[in-house]
């Protein structure tokens, strides 16, 4: 069976779907799929077992030209590759109009999620077979009953294996070239630190102190960015302790390969976090505005830690919080630095390296 996903963003959503390819390739032997995905995230689903070929579109760039003499030969150039296989089943994995647009291009039986299970209800009406999943669950386990719900086998309830495929993911000329640098990896922590909203940014003061605390214990911190806004939060953490050491600007199949190699990580709420659960790294994640119950890291060694605050978690890009607090936003003041070496330590002990 030959399976066509359209799944094109974002991070973290794509990661969500990759323990369902595991469980459908378990579930029906020789099933291979073919996947839709952004420009930018094309390397994700190369990494699984079960992917034979990544067709990579670039709405996000088409939509700021549509007109352009470009823009028309890339989309013909896409529709062309896209078209030069039948699938068995085309499965819009993400309920957006425009991703149910895209599957429309493709040749095959359309699958999907119904009008009340859909992100976006009106996309589900493109589809020739939808399936209902309850749109509380977490999204990992959505994904995973929406590909058994399109494949026809039972769901597993297992722990999600996210079947990433460790030589695919390799990136070593990036890697040797930081081992180069005399870095540890066993002995390397992760500051993950960037996110899309600053409500869901952990303090700068918050990471300094956790910095000072690594630090001491033994530790030495590795701190990636992704933008120049994150790269100059990135110097300013490191400026609490010589050891700590900013990332160049990495692929991600760079930092892919140094969070497979750390110690453990800490993680504000973002792709990058997720990204550290699907290798099993020792993570310890930190939510404040958003639900980890709804989208939290899943996977073998990952804790949460979110506060029991009275506006929390309030879903928004604003804090909106008047009362008094230490910090903004203000639901972090729960979580400080020192709970946050106290539950990496406990989890470090937990996960003894080979």
């Amino acid at each position: 069976m030959r399976v066509l996903i359209v799944k094109t963003t974002s991070l973290g959503d794509i990661i969500h779907l990759l323990p369902g390819l595991t469980d459908a390739k378990a579930a029906i032997p020789g099933i291979e799929f073919d996947w839709v995905v952004e420009s930018s995230f094309q390397e994700v689903p190369r990494w699984h077992v079960a992917v034979d070929r990544v067709i990579p579109v670039r709405f996000r760039q088409w939509r700021k030209q549509p007109f352009s003499k470009s823009t028309k030969e890339a989309w013909r150039e896409f529709k062309k590759t896209l078209r030069e296989r039948h699938y068995d089943k085309v499965i819009d994995a993400q309920g957006l109009l425009k991703s149910a647009f895209l599957a429309r291009k493709a040749l095959g039986p359309r699958y999907g999620l119904n009008f009340r299970s859909a992100w976006e209800p009106l996309a589900s009406l493109t589809y020739h077979h939808r399936v209902s999943v309850d749109p509380t669950l977490h999204a990992v386990i959505r994904m995973r009953r929406l590909m058994a719900e399109c494949l026809g086998y039972e769901c597993p309830i297992s722990i999600p294996d996210y079947g990433i495929d460790a030589e695919k993911v390799a990136d070593s000329s990036q890697l040797s070239a930081l081992t180069a640098e005399q870095i540890n990896f066993d002995k390397s922590i992760i500051f993950i630190h960037g996110t899309t909203w600053t409500t869901k940014e952990w303090p700068v003061t918050y990471w300094q102190r956790l910095l000072n605390i690594v630090a001491v214990s033994g530790y030495q911190v590795l701190i990636p960015w992704g933008n120049e806004l994150e790269f100059q939060r990135a110097k300013t953490i490191a400026l609490a302790h010589p050891s700590a050491k900013v990332l160049p600007k990495l692929t991600l199949s760079g930092i892919t390969a140094v969070l497979a190699n750390s110690r453990a990580a800490v993680a504000v709420d973002t792709g990058i976090g997720h990204l550290a659960a699907a290798l099993a790294l020792p993570t310890i994640s930190l939510y404040g505005p958003t639900d980890p119950l709804a989208t939290g890291t899943m996977g073998a060694n990952q804790v949460h830690l979110n506060p029991h605050f009275r506006c929390a978690p309030c879903l928004s890009e604003q804090c909106r919080y008047s009362g008094e607090s230490t910090v903004k936003p203000a639901c972090f003041d729960q979580i400080s630095p020192e709970k946050v070496w106290h539950n990496l330590r406990s989890l470090m002990e937990q996960h003894v390296v080979a």
